[in-house]
Parts: C-alpha cells; structure tokens; sequence
C-alpha cells in the first residue's frame, strides 16, 4: 500500500475495502476494542489519525488508536496489528 497522507479520500478506501473484503474484522475492532461484545453488525464509517468511526448495530461508535497514525500505511500496519492481538476463540 502507498504511503499516503490520511486524507478523507483515504479514509474512504480503507472503509471500502475493510467493509468488502474484511467485514469480520471490522466486527471484531467493534467487539473487542469497541466493547460491544454482542454486537451483529459493524461498518467502517471511517478512519483518522485518532481513531476508526464504526457503525455497530446502528450506532456510532469511535474506537481510539493507540497512537496518532501517521499515514496509509501506518493505518494499514495497526489495523493488522491490532486484528493480530485479538485473543483466539
């Protein structure tokens, strides 16, 4: 992924590719990270350097980074990270 400047543009990107091709772990960012542990529906609404908007079960909710992302690819390194932390079940 290019190391692009977290543009809204950006943003948009990620959300569409997550809610795409990785609607399980938006689900899991919402569960776990999020503690909406009964949650049945997540979506990516968006993302910025402080934190990944969600929609889960209807409801906004704001899951906060564990650091100010820096661009596209440091956005893309935590979200992996952070599905890589979640415990097995």
């Amino acid at each position: 992924m290019a190391s692009d400047p977290l543009t809204e543009a950006v943003s948009e990107r990620i959300c569409r590719h997550m809610n795409k091709d990785h609607g399980e772990a938006v689900l899991a960012y919402a569960r776990h990270y999020g503690g909406a542990q009964q949650a049945s529906t997540a979506r990516m609404l968006r993302v910025s350097p402080e934190a990944m908007d969600l929609e889960v079960d209807g409801a906004n909710l704001s899951v906060p980074f564990d650091h100010v992302l820096n661009d596209s690819e440091d956005a893309h390194r935590t979200l992996v990270a952070m599905l890589k932390a979640l415990p097995e079940s």
